[in-house]
């Protein structure tokens, strides 16, 4: 199985006040931190939501709109899977892959760091056509896949004062 990883970037960061990927902890982007904690997991990563892959069927569509927009990407590639991240999660466990395996399966308390079969593409693009439930949940439900839970606590970087609390501790 090919997995392709996705940083979904694509947010408004309105509750931040300014673009949250450029934010800056320990002398490096929360972009670049994502970025670090989930090339291991994975044989390709992109970033979702930027200029290079877009949320699909457009911007402002949440957290699906970005795995829609990379799911197509891994299509488009011949990848088998999709393993998402948000860009405020500087840190992800080193066993990610064996509790998210097999796919479809998400954690439980941030169902946004999730492992995507690339067969479900056809059943989210539906769900966002369709618009009525544009939870991410709502879309694991869809395809049956399996909340997974961890001891692993993700970082929810919201404001810039929850930031501040993580370059603190």
């Amino acid at each position: 199985m090919t997995t392709l990883g996705a940083v979904l970037a694509g947010g408004r960061s309105s509750r931040f006040g300014s673009d949250k990927a450029l934010a800056m902890l320990e002398g490096r982007t929360l972009l670049e931190h994502a970025l670090a904690a989930l090339r291991p997991h994975c044989d390709a990563v992109i970033i979702v939501g930027r200029a290079d892959i877009v949320d699909w069927p457009r911007p402002d569509m949440g957290p699906l709109g970005g795995i829609a927009g990379a799911l197509r990407h891994a299509a488009d590639h011949a990848f088998d899977q999709l393993l998402t991240a948000p860009v405020d999660c500087v840190h992800l466990p080193d066993d990610l892959r064996a509790l998210l395996e097999p796919a479809p399966a998400f954690l439980e308390m941030q169902p946004v760091i999730g492992l995507w079969p690339v067969a479900a593409l056809p059943e989210l693009q539906a769900m966002l056509e369709d618009g009525s439930d544009l939870a991410v949940k709502a879309f694991a439900r869809r395809i049956g896949a399996r909340a997974v839970q961890s001891d692993f606590v993700p970082p929810n970087i919201n404001r810039a004062a929850d930031l501040d609390r993580l370059a603190g501790s």
